[in-house]
């Protein structure tokens, strides 16, 4: 068996040559209409940070942040969306956000999303939609 200190390594004192490339995270956002064909003027950022996050509150995120995890995981579907879609991708955004939505009563009946990536160009920052999904019906989305 090998020695379990070298395997134990890598978890403590991660590398971080595992990033292929640095590149900006994609903008969930997310708009309700009241029908399939509405026009979608209304989108909203799914989970916005905090403005402001107290240090008390910071500390215990290092040990308990179930929703960042979250939040993280829709972001690693959304970049896979962009790079390689695929139905669970899709279908994984669509649940988290159904989710946070259920709580919330007469919000709209069609769900959709898109993917924003920002940039800086100069002073600017320009907005650019890479992906926007068809509309779906918000009851049949499984949010177990």
């Amino acid at each position: 068996m090998p020695n379990p200190l070298r395997l134990l390594l890598p978890a403590l004192i991660p590398s971080w040559n595992f990033f292929d490339v640095i590149a900006p995270s994609p903008r969930v956002e997310y708009a309700l209409a009241p029908a399939k064909d509405s026009r979608l003027d209304d989108w909203r950022e799914y989970r916005p940070r905090p403005e402001h996050v107290s240090p008390a509150a910071m500390l215990a995120r290092l040990f308990w942040n179930p929703r960042w995890n979250q939040t993280l995981f829709v972001v690693s579907c959304a970049e896979r969306l962009v790079d390689e879609p695929t139905d669970h991708s899709q279908d994984e955004i669509f649940r988290r956000i159904a989710a946070d939505l259920a709580a919330q009563p007469d919000l709209g009946e069609w769900l959709s999303f898109r993917l924003v990536f920002l940039r800086r160009e100069g002073e600017a920052v320009e907005r650019e939609v890479l992906f926007q999904s068809a509309p779906r019906r918000l009851q049949d989305i499984d949010v177990r």
